[in-house]
């Protein structure tokens, strides 16, 4: 049997804590079960080239990620054709994908999850050419991820004081979505596109969503009086709506929900785009669609 070989990838910027301090942690407790490792720092790029060379040569086993959904999407992409498992650490604004995956915040919690070595199939999805591994959004949520990523401040109370400045002035986007041989438009404040259930910080905006389930849950908030807004989000973040079958007729629904591995979303008013949490160039078109079974996350 193959012994344990760690790469912890440590993004100093995610969130808000002093990162010595927690890495300092880290090592201490891996130290303590006597597991070989290593720790990097990540790379803002996205470049892991010479880390996947140094996985193959040294025949690392884990690459556990001490950061946000940001650096998760980055090492996850870049090493998933590595024969290795993948672990997080919670250490960003946000964390959904951890928290999806039922990984506590509490550092020794979430070290004590990747010891027991735990690991299941995870789904990943393609955008037109980009990655993405938790939820992407297009509309509302990515302009406050766009504010957001140019703020100096990062944590959550900056995050909620950027969506609460954006909610007052946000406009609807025109989208039109097919699926399946069928097609419908729509004026909407936003498009979720997820693979964990949530926003992050454990805001669910699609409480079905499985990580492994082979499906994309997709979230559409159709135009409706802004005093009713914020009325149907919360009803959505609650889990009070069904799934829906994806039909033409979607009139009079406030939000529509349903569920598919596949899609295309032309983007007609060129509505912002984000991935993971990450601002990103939108487009007049994207294609959508799940990689099944992509990586192994240990998890609970």
């Amino acid at each position: 049997m193959t012994s344990r070989k760690i790469i912890y990838v440590f993004n100093p910027i995610s969130g808000t804590k002093q990162k010595d301090a927690l890495l300092k942690k880290i090592e201490e407790a891996t130290q303590l079960k006597d597991l070989h490792f290593k720790s990097f720092i990540s790379d803002p790029s996205g470049n892991y080239e010479q880390l996947r060379e140094k996985i193959e040569l040294e025949k690392f086993t884990d690459v556990i990620v001490v950061g946000g959904d940001g650096t998760i999407n980055q090492v996850t992409n870049a090493l998933r054709h590595c024969k290795v498992k993948f672990g997080i650490i919670p250490a960003g604004s946000g964390n959904g994908l951890a928290y999806a995956a039922g990984i506590p915040k509490n550092v020794t919690r979430a070290l004590q999850i990747v010891f027991d070595e735990s690991a299941k199939k995870t789904d990943a999805f393609m955008i037109n050419n980009h990655y993405g591994c938790m939820l992407s959004g297009l509309g509302f949520d990515a302009a406050v991820a766009h504010k957001f990523a140019e703020h100096p401040k990062r944590g959550l109370k900056t995050y909620v004081r950027e969506t609460l400045l954006h909610f007052f002035a946000a406009p609807t986007y025109h989208f039109t979505i097919i699926m399946n041989d069928h097609s419908f438009s729509t004026d909407a404040y936003f498009v979720s596109i997820a693979n964990s259930n949530q926003f992050g910080n454990n805001v669910t905006i699609a409480p079905k969503a499985k990580l492994n389930d082979g499906l994309l849950d997709i979230v559409i908030v159709q135009k409706m009086h802004k005093a009713r807004l914020a009325f149907a989000v919360l009803k959505q973040i609650r889990g009070s709506n069904d799934l829906q079958l994806f039909t033409e007729n979607n009139s009079g629904k406030a939000v529509l929900y349903f569920q598919t591995a596949a899609l295309t979303i032309k983007n007609v008013d060129g509505a912002p785009l984000h991935i993971d949490g990450d601002p990103y160039e939108t487009a007049d078109e994207f294609k959508i669609e799940i990689l099944r079974n992509c990586f192994d996350l240990i998890r609970p």
